[in-house]
């Protein structure tokens, strides 16, 4: 059985698949099955995964469409590995991820759920900035009205632990890992790496399903503490909610974009020459495949103009 089962949802992601597929394939660490959830696709994502060949791909379809949280318990249920990571259709692993992960998980018995920094990126392939992180379990559940910094395609976790607490269903639309980690931080632990191993796609914001998103959310904590009797932070989520408004307006806005891929610092040289690297081998890999059909050109153009 293999040591890791990576869930990877899709629906109608043939532009960006092969991509996040192929970083997955080439990692440094081999030991696992990538699980392909489709979720009622139209266009060609079934028919890429399948064009890679490679045995350690299984993809699930059955031509409906559940949501994403149906999707991850069914990739959950599935799952043969030990541990459990998450992946994203249109994010991009880089290496040693894996890697990484397994052996902080096997170097701490107590650790549930270990997640990893992220290079944002835009459509353009640019590196725009680093997603706000904290590392240890107390940092990153010291305000669980405020959410958990774990930047969800970068989890890895036990498979027992996901097994325990599943997706909610019927899910909470942009907001189902922040309400499974709601619900299971008081009897979990959970640990980020201090190291930049996930390239994560964010373009513009679609200020509407920000906004829903928030609602989802803020229904989800007032219940939660509600149960829990902590009506601090049931106020405090209430609070918080409200004065997040005016971000996401800005972050709506070109300069609010700007900012808001810089809030988790800035990009170290070497971490955007290694992810300008990275985007290059890939996509020339991509075109010995005869998978570059469909992919972003400009990304593949950007990637060979900063290796020049």
């Amino acid at each position: 059985m293999p040591e890791v089962s990576v869930l990877l949802p899709v629906r109608d992601g043939a532009r960006t698949l092969a991509l996040a597929m192929l970083s997955v394939l080439q990692q440094s660490f081999g030991d696992f099955e990538l699980l392909l959830l489709d979720d009622g696709s139209v266009d060609a994502s079934p028919d890429i995964a399948l064009r890679f060949g490679d045995p350690r791909v299984r993809l699930l379809r059955d031509g409906m469409k559940q949501g994403l949280a149906a999707r991850l318990n069914q990739g959950i249920a599935a799952a043969a590995g030990r541990y459990i990571a998450r992946m994203d259709a249109d994010d991009v692993c880089f290496p040693h991820r894996f890697a990484r992960q397994v052996a902080r998980l096997n170097a701490d018995s107590s650790l549930d759920l270990v997640a990893c920094r992220a290079l944002i990126f835009d459509d353009s392939g640019a590196a725009t900035g680093l997603s706000p992180h904290r590392l240890s379990h107390e940092d990153l559940c010291a305000q669980p009205w405020n959410g958990f910094y774990l930047v969800h395609p970068s989890w890895m976790g036990r498979a027992d632990w996901f097994r325990r607490y599943r997706y909610q269903t019927p899910e909470l639309v942009r907001a189902q890992d922040q309400e499974l980690l709601l619900r299971a931080y008081p009897d979990s632990r959970f640990a980020v790496l201090d190291e930049i191993l996930l390239g994560y796609r964010m373009g513009p914001i679609a200020l509407g399903k920000t906004l829903s998103a928030r609602h989802c959310l803020l229904s989800a904590q007032i219940s939660r503490f509600a149960q829990r009797r902590q009506w601090r932070n049931l106020l405090l989520a209430l609070l918080a909610t409200g004065l997040k408004l005016p971000r996401d307006l800005l972050f709506a806005t070109a300069a609010g974009r700007r900012w808001r891929d810089r809030r988790g610092g800035k990009i170290p040289p070497e971490i955007e020459q290694a992810w300008n690297a990275l985007l290059g081998s890939l996509y020339r890999r991509l075109d010995e495949l005869h998978l570059l059909h469909g992919c972003e050109p400009e990304s593949l153009q950007k990637a060979q103009a900063h290796e020049r």
